[in-house]
């Protein structure tokens, strides 16, 4: 008997075919050695028949595991399949939860109560340069946010700022002014005061700029400047009650100055930072024989490095007197120039030196030692803002109008507000 094979395989429908014909009873006439070989024959294809379904089955469907559900789906007996399938249904439930990849969450098992959602931890706030900035971007330098000589720093118009630092001190000298002199007639003190050398200093500045880009208008980037401010400093003898605590003296200084910015690069890591004309009346506004008062035109200029270091220089000359000049000598003593310098050691802490001399022989003139610790968050707001700690030491002449012929040394502690 011939089968038809195809891949090397014999056809279960040739077999299926064949098996029932095999199965027939041999004709009556045959004789029993061919009647043996028939019953042999059919027998063996009653079992190549049996073996088809089981060769029939494909690679896949032989190696799925026998406990999941592709076994089930295999099975042909709608009994035995049923079977199966609840069979593996109670071996899910009875499984333990098996540990997701990373990054993938498990479903819940059946039944399971939902986990609970992770807290979401609050966003940190952004934190977005104001464009409304200005003056107080710390991205520009010191002397740039000062005088606003950048477009990118500027506060606007008549906006109240600090100038010299608003301060209240208590102050201890090596001596007091009991009895002012003045060369001028009639200006001098024929009686003393009972002044005690322990006294309060109190000190307001402010400034506010009255016009902008008068000169750098076509410039995008600079600009220039028109400021008006106006400098109070009084010597209060608040530790001599029999005297019931008289202000000692009281100086005024109502100033106006432009500033042109220069932007120049120096040798040395130095910048130009700007130059400016100003004019001042300083005065004590007393009556005679205490009066004193000078009017100066001045000329300035800044310079700064790598907004840590900075100077500002200024030249003055007397102008306006008249004929009763209160001091007439007061520019030998006060001085006709001033350099006042700054380092700022951390955003915290900050050193000045201030010296004026009279550009004489005499080198009369006055030095000026201050440190300033901030008590807050220096320039970035907080509960005490700009509030420092001041520590001033003086020495030389003009500590006040009253005194600008007088030399003295003094030590003065408290708190200072800086530029807001």
């Amino acid at each position: 008997m011939a089968y038809k094979r195809a891949s090397g395989r014999l056809l279960p429908s040739r077999i299926a075919e064949l098996a029932p014909k095999a199965s027939m009873p041999p004709k009556s006439n045959a004789s029993p050695i061919a009647r043996a070989v028939t019953t042999l024959s059919c027998a063996a294809g009653a079992s190549l028949a049996g073996l088809a379904p089981a060769a029939a089955q494909t690679p896949a469907a032989q190696a799925a595991p026998t406990d999941s559900w592709q076994s089930c789906a295999a099975t042909q007996e709608p009994a035995a399949r049923l079977a199966c399938f609840d069979t593996w249904a109670l071996r899910q439930q009875a499984t333990p939860a098996v540990v997701a990849a990373p990054g993938i969450t498990p479903p819940p098992a059946p039944g399971a109560a939902a986990p609970a959602a992770a807290p979401i931890p609050p966003a940190e706030p952004a934190v977005v340069a104001s464009a409304q900035a200005g003056c107080r971007d710390d991205r520009y330098s010191r002397l740039s946010r000062f005088w606003e000589l950048e477009r990118a720093t500027d506060c606007g118009t008549f906006e109240l700022r600090g100038y010299r630092p608003i301060s209240a001190s208590v102050v201890a000298a090596d001596s007091v002014n009991r009895r002012p002199t003045s060369p001028a007639p009639g200006r001098s003190d024929d009686a003393e005061e009972p002044y005690r050398t322990a006294e309060a200093r109190i000190q307001l500045s402010a400034r506010v700029k009255i016009a902008a880009n008068l000169l750098t208008a076509r410039d995008p980037v600079r600009s220039d400047s028109l400021w008006v401010g106006f400098t109070q400093q009084s010597y209060w003898q608040f530790f001599t009650p029999e005297l019931s605590r008289p202000f000692r003296t009281t100086d005024y200084e109502p100033e106006a100055v432009y500033v042109y910015p220069a932007a120049l690069q120096l040798p040395l890591g130095w910048r130009f930072s700007h130059v400016g004309l100003g004019v001042s009346h300083q005065s004590n506004g007393r009556q005679l024989p205490q009066s004193r008062s000078w009017n100066r035109v001045y000329a300035m200029a800044g310079f700064e490095l790598d907004n840590r270091f900075g100077l500002e220089a200024r030249v003055w000359k007397r102008a306006f007197e008249n004929g009763n000049d209160d001091n007439p000598d007061i520019s030998n003593f006060m001085g006709r120039s001033e350099l006042t310098g700054f380092w700022h050691m951390s955003p915290l802490d900050t050193v000045a030196t201030t010296v004026r001399h009279n550009l004489r022989s005499s080198g009369k003139g006055s030095l000026r030692l201050e440190y300033f610790r901030a008590l807050g968050k220096g320039g970035q707001g907080g509960p005490l803002g700009d509030l420092r700690f001041h520590a001033q030491y003086f020495s030389g002449y003009g500590d006040s109008m009253l005194d600008y012929n007088r030399k003295r040394n003094v030590l003065s502690l408290g708190v200072a507000l800086v530029d807001w």
